[in-house]
């Protein structure tokens, strides 16, 4: 596992959850994975929370550094497909963390 993880979290409307999930998993995360830097991804839908405003949906970036999310690299290949287009401008309550591994 690499020593950070970038965890995205967003909600998306229902009449665009299709296009997200399938846009995310064939075009989003294979053009973001091939950023030098970044380890894989792994996606998750959330199922229960304890408090309120939670988004849906999350992703886990397993990341080399803490500034890959900011690179050139990143940045050109988060714009390329739907991605930027058909799907960002549609997400909100969008949170960016990153952490480092402990121990």
């Amino acid at each position: 596992m690499a020593d950070y993880l970038y965890v995205v979290q967003m909600d998306i409307p229902a009449e665009k959850e299709a296009d997200f999930n399938r846009i995310y998993d064939t075009q989003h995360v294979p053009n973001i994975t091939t950023v030098p830097g970044v380890q894989g991804c792994t996606r998750f839908k959330l199922e229960s929370a304890d408090v309120d405003g939670v988004p849906t949906y999350l992703a886990l970036y397993e990341i080399d550094a803490p500034d890959v999310p900011q690179s050139a690299g990143w940045v050109a290949e988060s714009d390329k497909g739907d991605w930027a287009s058909q799907i960002r401008p549609h997400t909100t309550n969008r949170t960016h963390l990153i952490f480092k591994k402990v121990g």
